[in-house]
């Protein structure tokens, strides 16, 4: 028999991802502080105030923005995030919270994201779902971009004309 939904929906519901990278833990952490590389793996923008108390943005207003504190900030090993309320977003009285915890296993780091405190009110059905999967799709993809880094383009070599110009003519 399938679960039944409750009468009163004034709780509040989460979420758990686990990603396991074969890479350095500091890369892990750079991936999830940096805007430079936060905007390649969740192709959004980006601001980040790297430190406790400092300021973690991305999206763009009427796009999915995204805006949190930064509540635990502990290098190569947790980042807590307490989002703000948004225009993208339902009004919300609790506390919505990403908590990132990184763990170091030998030749691999675990990437355990904790969702917490999103309303069971049936205005954030829609946006938890949003939430739930596209964190579970980006995390995939931190991992695609931690295990396979992007790469300058090298410069294309000048390519010889095969006929050389002819002397007098400008082409």
């Amino acid at each position: 028999m399938g679960a039944q939904r409750k009468d009163d929906r004034s709780g509040t519901r989460g979420y758990a991802h686990l990603v396991e990278a074969k890479v350095p833990v500091g890369r892990v952490w750079r991936a999830l502080t940096e805007p430079s590389l936060i905007r390649i793996w969740q192709n959004r923008e980006a601001e980040v105030d790297a430190r406790q108390g400092g300021l973690y943005r991305t999206g763009t207003a009427g796009q999915d923005l995204r805006e949190a504190h930064i509540d635990i900030f502990e290098p190569n090993r947790r980042l807590r995030l307490i989002y703000l309320n948004s225009r993208d977003y339902p009004p919300c009285a609790s506390a919505i919270v990403d908590d990132f915890l990184l763990d170091v296993k030998p030749g691999k780091t675990s990437i355990r994201l904790l969702g917490s405190g999103v309303p069971e009110s049936n205005e954030w059905d829609r946006p938890y779902v949003k939430i739930r999967m596209g964190w579970e799709r980006l995390l995939a993809r931190l991992r695609v971009m931690l295990e396979n880094p992007p790469r300058p383009k090298e410069p294309k070599a000048a390519v010889e004309p095969k006929d050389p110009p002819l002397p007098g003519l400008d082409y």
